[in-house]
């Protein structure tokens, strides 16, 4: 039935409004009417438009300046980006305020480059991308198109004829058939730079009110939906909303994905964009403030910053969209607080009224949630367990799901953990200097691939120094995760579990995290279980990175202090520094510090367990890696159970200069048995703790009896786990 309703919105695409009106792309006459009577009522708008003001105030108070192309991050390029959004915001500005100024600040910056754009061929700069001619890719010509778009759009009624038909002569149309007819692949792709570009293309061609741009836009170059706006709606997000890419490239997605269907929704309302595919935009918002850890900064899942927050601009306006069409949710008021600056349209006045009829602002209250991956909900997840509220909460996050394209990590069954206002033991994220040009032009180091993309790199096991799918992108793509079971109903025990087959050449891979809050604890702790299983032997490497200072280790090592060398020769291992290196033979257990709170994690080790403490930048002549530890505890074995917990415990004040329970309470992690049905840990601690840790490691069933006998024991359990010890608080 979908397939035959969506062939019908082929035939009978919806018309265009039968009479132009401008503006219509994003701002409409409406939501002008509505900011002039109202906007000065609610301090949230009326601080976002004065900041709007005082920002084009200094523009307009300097020269209008179009170069000549540049590299990407130099002055050209972020100069040509800086004009594309100083227009937008002029236009917006000219509707609301009347004032000429800005009409006429976007017109004649619209001459210099309709005199500019025709004598462009492609970029000289693009290297492996695919080429813009203002820019170095065609990624950040569409940025430029979206933002020129809906300044055009609001001053067009300002412009002369002539004007009009000069720039699009000149700059849009020529730029709309590079995007969409020279680079026709590109345009095409199922991939965050396919929606920016159709996202441009459309909306230009709703200002020129030209429907050839905007089918083109909608349904792809062949106009059969096999590329085209809503093709990325089908294919990008899973039926829970979570974007395949991850939350740092949903961020920059939302603009243009929230951007276009707004401008949909104003030209062409019986396409009924905001409820495609039951609601997926709404629900690729909340997919990605959910990722969000509790200090507003999205988990940095593929490649991703560790910094970018939802004080973004792209969230911001997805937001106030989001709050505008589905409705008042004290969350998304809660995370609008954060941002405390609102879109200038109708959305933007709403979220400031509400924001004002609150003494206090609300706060965002995230829960545990788990979320499906692949845009058929098949394809493995990522789990998300939360303790505690506000920015001190707890929350523990796993990635099982699909490789993620081209910004992908081979890093399946990694995780993440956020305490205390940190991510303390934390993903690497991408290795990139953003914008800053004298680092290879501000794009992706080659330390990108080397190192950020691997294995290793993550928290994660890796087989036989080597990273999953042997690092290859083509090879990891074709594969996904599975989730194993998922249950977050009881705050004092939640838990997550997942497979990982196939990743390794013979080697079965599954991870169980529990996050549990012991009454005899002050913190909620981590159970980590990683199970392998192979009928080979292998070197099994069980990392934990972590940004703090180490403070203390039970384990007997020797530090290469006067000669260090890489760890390995490949799949990230160049990039290692091998600082110090001992043996185990029993429970393994480091203490470090980060922020004012100390963490010990302790696992389980067999007899002859190598303890390695390394460092990133090895391999590293031009010190674009950044420089931090991590210690990885290497087993040789066929079949392996890694069996760790993290505490977090204790304070530590600078300033007091006072320090606190920094010796955790947990003593030992011991495997007491394993088989093809379950395994059983016993976890013991002062106070009286004493945990045993049950989980099924056969198919999930919420109903199947288990049994491991170990040490002349049976233990018997019902369903996929059960943690008997734990006291509730």
């Amino acid at each position: 039935m979908k397939r035959l309703l969506l062939g019908i919105a082929l035939v009978l695409t919806p018309a265009l409004a039968p009479a132009q009106s401008h503006p219509s792309v994003f701002l409409t006459k409406h939501d002008v009417a509505l900011i002039r009577a109202t906007g000065s009522k609610y301090p949230l708008f009326a601080r976002s438009l004065a900041s709007a003001k005082a920002h084009l105030d200094t523009a307009l108070a300097h020269p209008i300046d179009v170069p000549p192309p540049g590299e990407a991050g130099g002055y050209e390029h972020e100069r040509h980006m800086q004009n594309y959004r100083d227009m937008q915001l002029a236009g917006e500005l000219y509707q609301i305020t009347g004032d000429a100024r800005y009409a006429r600040f976007v017109r004649d910056m619209l001459e210099k480059y309709a005199v500019l754009y025709p004598t462009l061929g492609p970029s000289p700069y693009a290297k492996d991308q695919a080429p813009g001619k203002l820019f170095h890719q065609a990624l950040n010509e569409a940025n430029w198109l979206v933002g020129t778009a809906i300044a055009y759009d609001c001053v067009y009624d300002f412009l002369t004829f002539a004007e009009r038909a000069r720039y699009e002569k000149n700059i849009f149309r020529p730029m709309a058939d590079w995007l969409s007819v020279t680079q026709a692949k590109e345009f095409d792709r199922i991939h965050n730079h396919g929606t920016w570009a159709t996202a441009a293309v459309g909306m230009i061609g709703y200002v020129m009110h030209d429907t050839s741009y905007v089918n083109r836009a909608l349904y792809g170059t062949k106009r059969d939906k096999t590329g085209g706006f809503l093709r990325q709606l089908d294919l990008l997000f899973s039926p829970d909303g979570y974007y395949m890419e991850g939350p740092y490239y949903v961020r920059y997605a939302l603009l243009p994905f929230y951007q276009f269907a707004q401008a949909i929704e104003n030209n062409q309302p019986s396409l009924r964009i905001y409820d495609y595919r039951g609601g997926i935009l709404k629900k690729g918002l909340y997919a990605a403030m959910e990722t969000t850890f509790p200090n507003g900064v999205f988990a940095p899942i593929n490649d991703a910053s560790r910094t970018m927050n939802v004080t973004s601009p792209e969230v911001v306006l997805a937001l106030d969209l989001a709050y505008a069409h589905y409705g008042a949710d004290p969350n998304l008021l809660g995370e609008a607080a954060i941002q405390d600056q609102v879109i200038l349209t109708g959305a933007g006045l709403a979220v400031a009224r509400d924001m004002a009829a609150h003494a206090t602002p609300p706060k965002p209250a995230w829960h545990s949630v788990e979320f499906v991956d692949g845009p058929d909900g098949k394809d493995g997840g990522l789990g998300i367990l939360r303790s505690g509220s506000g920015k001190d909460a707890t929350m523990l996050l796993m990635k099982y799901g699909v490789h993620g394209q081209g910004h992908g990590h081979f890093d399946k069954l990694h995780f993440i953990f956020f305490d205390g206002g940190n991510a303390v033991v934390p993903d690497y994220g991408f290795a990139r200097w953003i914008n800053i040009e004298p680092k290879y032009g501000g794009r992706y180091l080659p330390e990108n691939d080397s190192y950020a993309k691997q294995t290793i790199a993550h928290n994660t096991v890796t087989v036989d120094e080597s990273s999953q799918s042997n690092g290859v992108y083509k090879v990891d793509e074709q594969k996904h995760a599975e989730r194993h079971f998922f249950d977050a109903s009881n705050a004092s025990v939640q838990v997550m579990s997942a497979n990982a087959p196939g990743f390794y050449d013979g080697v079965g891979m599954q991870r169980t995290m529990f996050l549990i809050r012991d009454a005899r604890l002050r913190y909620p702790a981590v159970v980590d279980i990683y199970t392998l299983t192979s009928a080979a032997q292998h070197d099994y490497d069980y990392p934990i990175h972590f940004r703090g200072q180490l403070i203390a280790t039970n384990v007997k090592y020797d530090a290469h202090t006067a000669d260090q060398r890489a760890l390995g020769t490949k799949a990230g291992y160049q990039h290692i520094w091998n600082e110090a290196s001992g043996t185990a033979d029993s429970s393994v257990q480091m203490t470090w510090l980060d922020g004012n709170r100390y963490y010990t994690i302790t696992t389980a080790a067999s007899a002859g367990a190598k303890v390695i403490f390394g460092r990133t930048g090895a391999g590293d002549p031009n010190f674009n890696l950044i420089s931090e530890p991590m210690m990885i505890v290497r087993q040789h074995a066929g079949d392996q159970v890694f069996a760790s917990v993290i505490e977090p415990h204790g304070f530590f004040s600078e300033p007091e200069e006072r320090s606190a329970a920094a010796t955790g309470d947990i003593n030992s992690v011991r495997v007491l048995g394993t088989s093809a049905d379950g395994e059983v840990i016993d976890v013991t601690g002062a106070r009286g703790i004493h945990w045993t840790v049950m989980v099924n490691t056969g198919a999930a069933s919420a109903t199947a009896r288990h049994v491991v006998s170990a040490g002349g024991k049976r233990y018997e359990w019902t369903g996929n786990y059960a943690v008997s010890g734990v006291q509730l608080k």
